[in-house]
Order: structure tokens, then C-alpha cells, then sequence
């Protein structure tokens, strides 16, 4: 198996154990408001679009920042300027937690919060809706079409807004689904080789696969974005939100590397 179908596996025995030890999830997140901070226009209204992420270790890298605190980090993105904010909530792989969207909204932060995991199932969405998130993100490469209309669905009845990504031609087609924003993960998560190009080279497709869709699809860049010029770049291709993570969270002091990259970015 590749790193994806070994994490697919895993959360589907995750997915097993949530649903057996909280039965009630569904009733619970119907009770969760439904008004939440919308990761779309914040990302249409900002001039800088970063989605910053608090990312503490990946499968492939081990250990990014293994001393990080959502509750410090979140709230120091938010000051220096970001749109919003990627929390990874995979704990086996990415050293992540509910909790940490929890820690992130107690500790005052009000952008727009991803709920970034491998998401295959709807208790997971209500978990989503439970911690604090705005947004989740679904993976095309983990789902069938008609499983992620499924999910795009329930997540809009529970208020929440999706980012869907994509990686490949053949994947595409997933854009016409409905999703409120489009990504285009530069990491392949089979290997997790990573190529910006991949976002210049779909960018157009993927205008073309949704000329016909009810509204211009919001067109995010995901992973491995490492400098300014590269943000000035995928900007003339389209693109409004550029999701980084690495970059800021190897830095002793994230936010302020973010707050770097930002003031570059504006010269």
C-alpha cells in the first residue's frame, strides 16, 4: 500500500471506534449553530489569501514543531495577518486533535478554521462541526464521486463549508460536485513527492471542468508554497487562498515567519 491507502485504512478503523464510542454525534452537532465564519469570503476579501496551518509532524517528514501549542500558534496567525487557518486533527499520522481546533477557538480565534483530516465518513463531519471548524476539507483521491456529493451535502446541512481537493486530471470532474472552494494539492499523498507546477498546469482545467457550475469556483493552492514570488505566480494563474504550513511551523516562531512572508509579499 501507499502512504494514502495505509492512512485511508486506519482512519476507516477510527471512523469504527468513533462511531461505537459516541453514538450520539449526530444529535449533538445538529445542536451546534449554524452560522459560522466562512472560509470563502474571508479568502475573497483578504489581499494576502494565506491559509496558515498548524501542522506539528507529517508520514513523511516525522516531527515539524513537536512542541507547538494550538493555543499559542492559532492565536499569533490570526494577529499577523492570516485569512484563516488549517488545523491537521489526524492523530496517527500528522500529530494532530480536535482538541487543538478547541484550544484554538478558547484561545480568542475567530478567521475561518479548516478541519483538515482524511474525511470518509459523516461522524467525522460531525465531529468537525463539534469542535469549532468552519470548513473541512474532502480528498477526491479518497472518495467516489457519489460518496463525496454525499458528504458535500451533509457538511452544507450542518452549516459547514468545503474545500474539496484534487491532484490529478481525473479528478477534476469532482469540481462540478458543488464544493464552496476548489484545491490543488502540489503533494501527491500516494508518494508525497511535491510540485508547485501541478497547481499552473490544472488551473485552467479545472476553470474549463466548471464553466457551467452556479458560481466561479474559489481556486486554493495547497502545500508546498515557500515564497512570495511563488504566491505572485499562482495569483495571475487564479488563484485567491494559498495553504501553508510547513514553511511557517519549522520556524522557531511561526507566526512571525508568517508575518515576514506577508510583508514581502505586499512590497
Amino acid at each position: 500500500m501507499d502512504i494514502l491507502e495505509k492512512i485511508v485504512a486506519t482512519k476507516r478503523d477510527e471512523v469504527a471506534a468513533l462511531r461505537a464510542a459516541h453514538p450520539e454525534l449526530a444529535d449533538e452537532a445538529a445542536c451546534v449553530s449554524r452560522r459560522k465564519p466562512s472560509l470563502r469570503e474571508a479568502l475573497l476579501d483578504d489581499a494576502a489569501g494565506i491559509i496558515a496551518e498548524f501542522k506539528r509532524r507529517s508520514p513523511s517528514k516525522g516531527w515539524i514543531h513537536e512542541s507547538a501549542r494550538p493555543d499559542v500558534v492559532a492565536p499569533a496567525y490570526q494577529h499577523a495577518g492570516a485569512a484563516a487557518l488549517s488545523i491537521l486533527t489526524d492523530e496517527h499520522y500528522f500529530g494532530g486533535s480536535d482538541d487543538y481546533i478547541r484550544q484554538a477557538r478558547a484561545a480568542g480565534v475567530t478567521l475561518p478554521i479548516l478541519y483538515k483530516n482524511f474525511v470518509i465518513d459523516e461522524c467525522q463531519l460531525y465531529a468537525a462541526a463539534l469542535c469549532g471548524a468552519s470548513a473541512v476539507l474532502l480528498i477526491a483521491a479518497c472518495l467516489t464521486q457519489q460518496r463525496c456529493a454525499e458528504l458535500i451535502a451533509q457538511a452544507h446541512d450542518l452549516g459547514l463549508e468545503v474545500l474539496l481537493e484534487m491532484h490529478s486530471d481525473g479528478e477534476l470532474a469532482y469540481a462540478a460536485l458543488g464544493p464552496d472552494l476548489c484545491g490543488i494539492n502540489n503533494r501527491h499523498l500516494g508518494t508525497f513527492h511535491t510540485d508547485v507546477a501541478t497547481s499552473f498546469r490544472l488551473a485552467e482545467r479545472l476553470r474549463h471542468a466548471t464553466a457551467h457550475a452556479d458560481r466561479e469556483p474559489l481556486l486554493v493552492s495547497e502545500s508546498g508554497i515557500s515564497d512570495p514570488d511563488t504566491v505572485r505566480a499562482l495569483r495571475e494563474a487564479g488563484f485567491r487562498g494559498f495553504l501553508i504550513g510547513e514553511t511557517f511551523m519549522r520556524a522557531d516562531d511561526p507566526a512571525r515567519a508568517l508575518s515576514d512572508f506577508i510583508a514581502e509579499l505586499n512590497v
